[in-house]
Parts: structure tokens; C-alpha cells; sequence
């Protein structure tokens, strides 16, 4: 069998559906909304997010799975339209919100999830989909993001299908498969005639710097869902134990960086 007969779309919803996670709604991003933009202006990872874009020739911007503007934000300034496109209506809020805060009257927002009919989304120069492309379909997601762009699409994908440290996952007792992989991407866009450049971004996990035994399981609940009481108990036993020595912090992500050129096609 040849590469080119493997249908990677399929392998990827299979694997997704396997991995049985109850996808979060919007509601619950809401709530997170007033969190998530009291970071948007500090964060290492936009950093290196953005350093690696090029933005010769781009006069507009659609972030996909925008949240309260991350990534749109920062670029706002150097363009002369942004579209943050986001299900969690909260998020956008913010996202308008931090807006006015900079001095941008170019950002607008739409409120629609990746499974939308995106007819009236509009084609911009380059579409970003920062850490949002944990989809049920990525080959449906991915024709979306190249059929928006003109010039270029960026995304970042998790590398090694968990958000928390696995080592986490085997503490509590979890039977948690993980999520698929960057390499189906990869393998998505190469059977759709792309051929995509490949980087990676890694920066601190998400237990890092909690300072207390209840926000760092509140952060594991976030990641994992809600914890039986054993489950609760065992991670306080194995956080008693490593805290002192900082080892709770856990594994750093690591986010494959996916990028490429509209005339690649």
C-alpha cells in the first residue's frame, strides 16, 4: 500500500472518536473568558507564535478559536482588518473589549464554531488557529482554514495528544487515551496537495506556578474533568510529595507549529 491510499482523514476521526473525550462547550469557555484575557498581553508563547509568521503582502486577519485575542490582537496594529471568529460568545466580549482597551476599531468578531457553515466567513490574507484545532474532523477543519486564506494559514497543534503531563494521568488512575497526534495534519495536507512547513513551540505545562494544592487540582480537573474523591486523594498524596522539590510543575507543552503558503496548492 502506497501513502498515498491512506485515507488520513478517516485515521484521525477514528482516533478522536477513540480517544472519547467529551468535547467542552461554550459555556464553559465563557467562564474562562475574564482568566484567559487577563493573559493576552503576556504570554511567551504568542511570542513565538508570532515571530515565526510573515505578514509581507497580508492586509487582513481571521483567528480561528480567537478566545479574547491572543494572537489577533497583537497583529491588529499592522493590518488594516481582523476577524476573531469564536463559539464561546464571552470570549468575544473580551475580545472587543481588549480591543477598545488598545485603540483598534479594525477587530471584528463572529461568533461560530469550527462545525458552522462558514459561507459568510469572510477570505482574509492569512488565517491563524491558535491551539484550537482539537476538532472531531480535521480534514473538514483544514479545508476551512486553506479555503479562507489567501495567502497563508498557521495553526498549532498539540504534540503528543495530552494537555496535562501523563505522569499526572497515571497518579490518579485514569484510563485516558491520548488525543491524535500533529502527524495527521501533516499527512492531511499533504494528500490535499499541500506541503507544510513544521516547527515547534514549547513552553511551560499548564500545572506550572500553582501555588496551592486546590488550584493545582482545580487546573488537573480542567484538563481531565472532574475528579472522584479517591482520584483527589491520590493527587494530593503525589502532590505532598513532589511539591516540595517542584516536580509538580510537570512536563513542558510542546505545540507543533504548522504553517503554509496559499500557492503551495
Amino acid at each position: 500500500m502506497s501513502i498515498a491510499a491512506i485515507d488520513f482523514g478517516r485515521l484521525y476521526r477514528d482516533h478522536h472518536a477513540a480517544a472519547n473525550r467529551n468535547p467542552k462547550p461554550a459555556s464553559v469557555w465563557d467562564v474562562r473568558a475574564a482568566e484567559m484575557s487577563d493573559k493576552v498581553h503576556k504570554s511567551r508563547y504568542v511570542e513565538d507564535f508570532i515571530g515565526r509568521m510573515d505578514l509581507t503582502g497580508a492586509h487582513s486577519l481571521l483567528d480561528v478559536g480567537c478566545g479574547p485575542g491572543t494572537i489577533c490582537l497583537p497583529l491588529a496594529g499592522r493590518l488594516q482588518r481582523v476577524i476573531g471568529l469564536d463559539f464561546s460568545p464571552r470570549m468575544l466580549d473580551a475580545l472587543r473589549e481588549n480591543a477598545a482597551a488598545l485603540g483598534h476599531d479594525n477587530v471584528e468578531a463572529l461568533q461560530l464554531a469550527w462545525e458552522d457553515d462558514w459561507s459568510a466567513v469572510p477570505a482574509c490574507d492569512i488565517v491563524v488557529a491558535s491551539r484550537s484545532t482539537t476538532v472531531a474532523d480535521m480534514e473538514a477543519a483544514l479545508h476551512k482554514l486553506n479555503d479562507k486564506a489567501r495567502r497563508r494559514v498557521y495553526l498549532t497543534h498539540l504534540v503528543g495528544g495530552r494537555f496535562i503531563d501523563p505522569a499526572v494521568i497515571d497518579i490518579i488512575g485514569r484510563d485516558l487515551p491520548p488525543l491524535p497526534d500533529y502527524v495527521y495534519i501533516v499527512n492531511i495536507l499533504y494528500g490535499m496537495g499541500i506541503h507544510p512547513r513544521l516547527d515547534y513551540i514549547e513552553h511551560e505545562g499548564r500545572l506550572a506556578g500553582a501555588t496551592s494544592f486546590d488550584e493545582f487540582a482545580r487546573r488537573v480537573s480542567w484538563a481531565l474533568g472532574e475528579l472522584s474523591d479517591d482520584e483527589r486523594a491520590r493527587l494530593r498524596t503525589w502532590h505532598g510529595r513532589v511539591a516540595p522539590s517542584l516536580g509538580a510543575a510537570g512536563s513542558p507543552m510542546r505545540w507543533a507549529f504548522i504553517s503554509w503558503e496559499k500557492t503551495s496548492r
